[in-house]
């Protein structure tokens, strides 16, 4: 992979200009992506497959290859732009998108099994007691008193 030093290099070769700041600006954002993606790459293939999906349940498994498969398509679709296809006419399109509804039904899953871990019992307890408001209490001296009051009458 260039450097962001031996891209400028090669740039001031060839047309013997430099390239204006802001795509200076892209291009370190981009040289910057590259490195953190490479890295998260080098930790995926530091661990055989086989291994990391024996340690997940099912959904996680579900959702590795999602984000994998999404992640390699995205790739795909940077590549063709830097080679001069429109991405938005090539089947790598309709792939993000299937691979989206995927997602999208993961995270339905996802949020139904958090859903469920709702004990109705003390939802409801809650609410009964959020919405209970105690009688007001009189003064207790006053009931001695109303109460005194009753015995002498008797």
């Amino acid at each position: 992979m260039w450097s962001l030093g031996q891209m400028e290099m090669a740039e001031e070769d060839n047309s013997g200009e430099e390239y204006p700041n802001e795509i200076h600006d892209y291009l370190s954002a981009f040289e910057k992506s590259l490195g953190s993606v490479d890295d998260m790459l080098k930790t995926m293939m530091s661990v055989s497959r086989s291994e990391l999906l024996e340690k997940l349940d099912p959904l996680e498994q579900a959702k590795l290859d999602l984000v994998s498969a999404y992640t390699l398509n995205s790739m795909f679709w940077v590549y063709l732009a830097t080679q001069g296809i429109n991405p938005k006419d090539h089947p790598v399109k309709q792939e993000l998108e299937r691979i989206r509804t995927y997602m999208n039904r993961v995270k339905e899953i996802t949020d139904k099994k958090m859903a469920s871990k709702l004990d109705k019992g003390a939802a409801a307890r809650f609410v009964r007691n959020a919405l209970w408001e105690p009688k007001p209490e009189t003064n207790p001296k006053v009931k001695a008193s109303a109460k005194a009051k009753k015995k002498k009458t008797n």
